[in-house]
């Protein structure tokens, strides 16, 4: 072999500072010569190399990032965001299966119910599933990634947000697709949105003082609580929630929610270092 790279070349590149077309050259002739690959040794600094090693090391064992995550990534969420989603226990197969077993039992049974003039099973139990979702997706109790989400650079309201918003767009969009199963009750088969909003944001904020597990469950036990008192007070096939009355008390519920849980999102930073 005629030529070599110049050892202020070499040492240029284990520094990383050689530039095009040397850089292009000498990756080439390295690959095929063994002096100036000892040169190159000789020159390079021994601490840097080490961490290099550790660096493809930590990159050949990293986990490979799921079809979920990668997707995430692909349309601009930061990698952390999108790895905090995609452990999100509510987003796995197991839970949104359970969604799906969930509404489709409440619509055969609003089917086998024709004569009724609102698919009552659907809307009792569509208003529950985010309310759910949203209490498995934050807090050491049920979360087995909680670990993960405390030590994330991310604000605590913050992560809280975008576990919620995620829950939510997967549940809602499931029950969406099972309020088109029903087309026969028209847009009375949509009532079931609002309650839903209101009980989401209500135990969202009081999570913040009562914890995870117990806001929620509280908030689903009320909402049990009322439709038991509608139907024994109402005549009508139609629970008073889902009339024109009762849409416009969630409405409402959900909007002062929204402003309390604003009010108390600092709580939630605290909340991430206690254990529930």
């Amino acid at each position: 072999m005629t030529w070599h790279v110049e050892a202020e070349d070499l040492r240029a590149y284990a520094q990383g500072e050689l530039a095009a077309p040397l850089l292009w050259s000498a990756d080439t002739h390295l690959v095929a010569c063994a002096e100036c690959r000892g040169v190159l040794a000789s020159v390079s600094d021994p601490v840097s190399i080490d961490a290099g090693w550790e660096r493809l090391d930590a990159e050949l064992d990293a986990p490979r990032p799921g079809l979920f995550e990668r997707a995430l990534v692909r349309v601009g969420v930061a990698d952390h965001i999108a790895r905090l989603l995609a452990a999100t226990p509510v987003l796995r197969r197991s839970w949104l299966g359970s969604v799906v077993a969930v509404l489709v039992m409440s619509v055969a049974a609003a089917y086998s119910a024709r004569n009724s003039a609102s698919p009552t099973v659907f809307l009792a139990l569509a208003p529950l599933l985010p309310l759910a979702g949203v209490a498995l997706s934050y807090g050491p109790a049920l979360d087995p990634t909680y670990e993960m989400a405390v030590v994330a650079p991310v604000h605590g309201f913050r992560l809280l947000m975008i576990r919620t918003v995620a829950v939510l767009a997967a549940v809602l969009g499931l029950s969406g697709l099972a309020t088109l199963a029903l087309p026969g009750y028209g847009l009375g088969a949509l009532a079931w949105l609002l309650p839903a909003l209101a009980l989401t944001s209500t135990g969202l904020a009081l999570s913040a003082r009562l914890g995870p597990v117990l806001a929620p469950s509280l908030v689903g036990g009320v909402w049990v609580a009322v439709l038991l008192a509608a139907k024994a007070a109402g005549s009508g096939a139609t629970l008073a929630p889902f009339t024109a009355a009762g849409q416009g008390v969630a409405a409402a519920v959900a909007v002062l929610a929204g402003g309390l849980l604003f009010l108390v999102r600092d709580r939630f930073d605290r909340f991430r270092g206690s254990a529930v």
